[in-house]
């Protein structure tokens, strides 16, 4: 499947950055999520499920290890490195078909799955009526659908300090552009869209607390899985220190001894075809 470069998702990773994701992004903010959102999907042996936006697999390998050897998963995404990256990860209890395409234009049959999940994905699919229009479209009758997002910045509070201290440096657009990769604006302006299609439409708040035991190997390590890692890259050694160093002091009212414990929140959305 093609897909003009107008379409493509917004802040894509590249080179080393689905590594990076994977043990900075997933590891700290998305397991804990990833377990609460199978259990709100009431996923079983047996069901057949796709993971619409699945990046390095999180959420796809635990769904894989619910159905069992019976069920059937596919892991969907634009990103190839994060595919290859969540192709190369480890053996789950049921076979995995990993499938690179637009999610706007999914390559499955009509009522091929009991269940799509969409673990904070959603806000980075350009045409986001489409994709849900997909998600329905590939539902077999009384299939469910679960998505999440995060909330808007304000809820996510060290998120916020961090990356208010980041756009210090590289403008207002580092934070605006953040929050409309996140927040629920990109769930609620497509509310109708599940309205007209899923039955019981439900949206439910999510909170959780980040939490790293040492805030000097957090700090570098977010801001390498961020799309402004690469610019930091490129910067020498001492600028580096001064970021990190700023990051840090920013997220002093979240310190616990050497860690951190930050608030963090998002929406999921449950529907039914």
């Amino acid at each position: 499947m093609s897909q003009s470069s107008s379409d493509a998702p917004g802040w894509q990773l590249e080179g080393n950055a689905p590594l990076a994701y994977d043990t900075h992004i997933v590891d700290v903010f998305l397991q804990a999520y990833s377990r609460r959102l199978l259990e709100v999907a009431a996923i079983k042996p047996g069901d057949r499920v796709l993971d619409v936006a699945c990046g390095t697999g999180v959420v796809t390998r635990l769904v894989a290890n619910k159905v069992g050897s019976a069920g059937q998963v596919v892991g969907f995404d634009f990103n190839a490195g994060m595919l290859a990256r969540a192709h190369a990860s480890r053996e789950t209890a049921a076979a995995i078909e990993w499938q690179l395409g637009n999610a706007a234009d999914m390559p499955f049959a009509d009522a091929t799955f009991d269940c799509v999940i969409c673990q904070h994905g959603l806000q980075f699919i350009p045409n986001k009526a489409a994709a849900v229009s997909e998600m329905h479209r590939v539902l077999a009758d009384r299939g469910r659908i679960v998505v999440s997002v995060w909330r808007s910045i304000e809820h996510c509070r060290g998120n916020r300090r961090s990356l208010t201290q980041l756009s210090v440096i590289w403008g207002e657009n580092t934070l605006r552009k953040s929050d409309q990769h996140s927040a629920l604006v990109t769930l609620t302006s497509y509310t109708s869209s599940f309205s007209a299609g899923f039955r019981g439409v439900e949206i439910r708040i999510e909170r959780e607390t980040i939490r790293r035991e040492s805030m000097a190997e957090y700090v570098p390590a977010y801001i390498s899985a961020t799309p402004v890692a690469a610019t930091v890259a490129g910067l020498d050694k001492e600028a580096q220190a001064k970021i990190a160093t700023d990051v840090r002091d920013a997220l002093a009212a979240y310190r616990v001894g050497d860690g951190l414990a930050a608030p963090i929140e998002a929406h999921v959305a449950i529907g039914h075809r």
